[in-house]
């Protein structure tokens, strides 16, 4: 649910919608990464001033975080979805799948906040880039959780081993992350994906 900040010191009620604003940081640090969207673009997109950026949201980092979480509950649901899948088969390709359908919605920016968000970064930045790999080790874990059930009942293979293949397909979404940055189109994604499938031994 929205809310809004007001501004008393100017007397009267000065508000902005801070899901809006938020949303708009989001894209901003969606299309330039946490290094390259700097304040002025921040400012512009999110329509506020410094100041009330700051009180509302705190640092550039903690405004990244914020958009970065939003960014999650928005448009990474599938992802969830696939893991509740009844089959290892079906998590697999459904998060495959779901991840070049995102990847192609018109009108977002391209690539994947979480892979290029803070790859590369200088010092100072460090903390964010460490802070994006903590949330990508987290979701493999998840991942090779949901492997290592398949195993117990009998729905993965005995010569697999759980943590390669989350490592596996983490790496594939990953690399459709690049490679939609790059400019593939859904069809080359999607034969990606298809190529992908047909080598899994699931």
């Amino acid at each position: 649910m929205s809310k809004t900040i007001e501004n008393s010191k100017m007397g009267r009620p000065r508000g902005f919608d801070t899901t809006a604003a938020l949303d708009a940081a989001m894209r901003v640090f969606w299309e330039k990464g946490y290094e390259g969207a700097t304040l002025r673009n921040l400012e512009s997109a999110m329509r506020i001033n410094r100041s009330s950026m700051w009180t509302a949201f705190g640092t550039k980092e903690d405004l990244f975080k914020l958009a970065f979480e939003r960014y999650i509950n928005d448009y990474q649901g599938y992802i969830r979805e696939a893991l509740e899948k009844p089959t290892i088969r079906e998590v697999v390709e459904s998060a495959l799948r779901g991840t070049v359908d995102f990847l192609s919605t018109p009108g977002n920016p391209k690539g994947c906040l979480s892979v290029h968000g803070a790859l590369a970064v200088g010092d100072e930045s460090d903390s964010v880039k460490q802070w994006l790999i903590e949330g990508r080790r987290a979701g493999e874990i998840r991942a090779r959780k949901r492997f290592e059930d398949a195993k117990k009942t009998g729905d993965l293979s005995k010569g697999i081993d759980p943590a390669a293949a989350a490592r596996y397909v983490a790496t594939i979404i990953q690399g459709l992350g690049v490679q939609a940055a790059s400019g593939a189109t859904k069809a080359e994604l999607t034969k990606t994906v298809d190529m992908a499938l047909r080598n899994l031994e699931l």
